[in-house]
């Protein structure tokens, strides 16, 4: 085995990942990762065949037990409850080697909120990070028989919700960026345009700012939200294209304040969904990476 500190540093990204996928909160994930490095630290590396099985179980076992304790706490969450967006530089980044963009986007966590936390686990390793079944069982402590018919279970149970639509990149960027064009000129009848029939919001405030409780349904709702925060703060507001979770996303500020970072799931020609993030403990993390202060004003969505 390599020296220690090189090989945890170098699965550093692969436990992140893994983490953070399992959470939806880069904080936790990171203490996450520093609990499995202490454990690490302490292990008796010379009795171990695979240091990297060893930190993957180590890792998968803490996540599973803090998702235990999280979903409790999020049953009495404000509001609906969104993970925590992941901004980056462009659409791959070195952690996204072994995983896919889509299965790191929002709406992939948001989904993933319906599989118990042994469920999800076994879920990621097998579907996104390519583990073989004796190395998910080792994780979970089950057999491999079991740990097939736990995947096959959980792949059923999102079956409906899986991304129906492979949009190319260019194409959703060029959307999204008509859609920024178009809600911070104002413009009601482009943005109800490029929205679909029946295109959902669905909005985090956790009780610290102005949100829906419930998704809004429809394009002519939705527009009229973002057309009346043009109509309240005119030139004040102000959108930029970043990438967020792995996808083309935005980040609104009013006043020169980061106010909410947007994601969207689209088939390409219209908006599907909206995920608004607005709760200020999950933006702080984008806001002081853009050196900006959190918006002030906080209007909804």
């Amino acid at each position: 085995m390599n020296d220690p500190t090189t090989t945890f540093n170098r699965l550093r990204p692969r436990l992140q990942g893994i983490a953070y996928r399992m959470l939806g909160s880069s904080a936790e994930a990171e203490e996450v990762v520093q609990d499995a490095w202490l454990r690490w630290h302490e292990a008796s590396h010379g009795d171990l065949d695979s240091g990297e099985a060893w930190l993957v179980t180590v890792t998968t076992r803490l996540a599973i037990d803090r998702l235990r304790s999280a979903k409790v706490q999020r049953e009495h969450y404000i509001g609906t409850w969104l993970p925590e967006p992941l901004m980056s530089d462009s659409p791959v980044t070195p952690e996204q080697v072994l995983e896919r963009a889509d299965d790191v986007s929002v709406a992939f966590l948001v989904m993933l909120e319906r599989l118990a936390p042994e469920a999800r686990a076994a879920f990621l390793m097998r579907e996104v990070f390519d583990a073989d079944y004796d190395e998910v069982a080792q994780a979970l402590g089950k057999t491999e028989s079991a740990c097939r018919q736990i995947v096959h279970r959980a792949k059923a149970q999102l079956q409906d919700d899986r991304p129906r639509h492979i949009v190319p990149r260019e194409t959703q960027l060029r959307l999204l960026r008509g859609f920024a064009d178009a809600a911070a000129s104002g413009r009601f009848d482009e943005l109800k345009a490029l929205l679909a029939e029946d295109v959902q919001l669905i909005g985090d405030g956790g009780g610290k700012v102005p949100s829906f409780g419930v998704p809004i349904v429809g394009d002519r709702r939705i527009a009229q939200l973002f057309y009346a925060t043009h109509r309240r703060f005119g030139d004040a507001v102000r959108f930029e294209l970043v990438v967020l979770n792995g996808q083309w996303g935005l980040l609104r500020f009013i006043h020169g304040g980061l106010e909410s970072a947007q994601s969207f799931v689209t088939d390409g020609e219209r908006i599907l969904r909206v995920h608004v993030q607005r709760n200020p403990d999950k933006l702080a993390r984008i806001a002081a990476a853009l050196g900006r202060e959190l918006a002030v004003t906080n209007p909804r969505p």
